[in-house]
């Protein structure tokens, strides 16, 4: 069975390379523009297997989505991962105590993330 994964980026060309690598790995993915719509599209799917989100979006951030979807039972155990622009420590740090299972940073090697979510769902 295809796992699904939630991929949320208000860019646009980003969301697409994301989606078209996630289906080139086998993947089913779901897309969002933005937390608040992550959180409407996490609520009528209750397949998802793994979020991968931006964090600086308008409307929700990456780390608030993490929040609320941590709070929600049904993704409290979900592996959510951030594909940013952002790498200070301090960032990571605060993704770390949302809930984050890992952070990635932009650009990605297309190789490279099919390989995290691999070995973050096996």
């Amino acid at each position: 069975m295809t796992k699904t994964i939630l991929t949320v980026d208000d860019s646009p060309s980003i969301r697409q390379m994301v989606a078209a690598t996630l289906r080139r790995g086998g993947y089913t993915v779901v897309e969002a523009v933005d937390g608040v719509d992550a959180l409407a599209r996490a609520g009528s799917h209750d397949d998802v297997a793994l979020v991968l989100t931006d964090q600086n979006m308008p409307n929700m951030d990456g780390l608030t989505l993490t929040r609320n979807l941590r709070a929600d039972e049904r993704y409290a155990r979900t592996p959510i991962l951030m594909l940013t622009t952002e790498s200070s420590a301090e960032m990571k740090a605060s993704g770390k105590a949302a809930g984050l299972t890992g952070w990635m940073v932009k650009p990605f090697d297309p190789k490279t993330l099919l390989a995290v979510i691999a070995k973050v769902l096996n």
